[in-house]
């Protein structure tokens, strides 16, 4: 049973989000402001979070900021609908999902099982998430969701280690965004969702550039990203 931190100040919604999580076999705890939700979404007790942004106390946005410099557990963020700002803010701090609200409860479970299990490596008898993936100084190990970069430590979400174990996968080969999507955030493209775009950007920044001053992730025009092999 997935133990999930649901954070959101309204409390009608929550209740109603909680009840439906549980009849769905999730074990919810329900807090209602940012300080709260930090303190338990720090104490190690849950397997994922569900933040809502504007909240009184902290927002979160703050709390993620609080998690992420502590923890790489999965953060869903629950954003106004149509707020660009808000939701790219978010992803660009770490969040791995977001969901516009007002949501439905199926909807919001769709979406936690699916960054759950991009989260969890279940098959572990698979002999591949035995094998590290190899692309010039990049390192990943499937298995323990690990990362290095030139022999160093790589801290990535889960979101942004399942981007770049596909893109390390096909390395000098470009991915397009629509698979990058489906596999990586576990869900189809749509037509004006910049998440692809929000979490390269932010990979890229934990890479660096190539001695020639390039980026070890290349946009590959109509065709998507491309991770460089040396």
């Amino acid at each position: 049973m997935a133990k999930l931190l649901l954070v959101d100040d309204d409390q009608e919604l929550s209740a109603m989000l909680r009840e439906y999580l549980e009849q769905e076999g999730f074990a919810v705890t329900l807090v209602h402001d940012g300080e709260s939700g930090s303190r338990e979404a720090l104490s190690g007790r849950h397997d994922l979070a569900v933040l809502d942004v504007m909240m009184p106390l902290m927002s979160g946005v703050e709390v993620l900021g609080r998690i992420r410099a502590q923890s790489d557990m999965p953060v869903i963020m629950l954003t106004a609908k149509g707020d660009d700002v808000d939701r790219i803010v978010g992803l660009e701090m770490g969040a791995d999902d977001y969901v516009p609200k007002p949501c439905t409860p199926r909807e919001l479970a769709a979406r936690i099982r699916a960054v759950l299990r991009r989260f969890q490596a279940r098959d572990e008898g698979d002999d591949s998430l035995s094998q590290p993936i190899l692309a010039g100084p990049l390192k990943l190990f499937p298995q323990l969701r690990t990362a290095e970069w030139k022999t160093l430590p790589l801290e990535l979400t889960s979101t942004e280690f399942n981007l770049l174990a596909l893109l390390a996968r096909h390395a000098g080969k470009a991915v397009s965004k629509g698979e990058l999507s489906e596999q990586g955030l576990g869900r189809p493209l749509s037509r004006f969702d910049r998440s692809i775009d929000v979490h390269m950007s932010r990979i890229r920044h934990k890479l660096g550039q190539r001695a020639d001053g390039q980026n070890w992730i290349q946009t590959i025009r109509n065709q998507g990203y491309q991770l460089s092999r040396e």
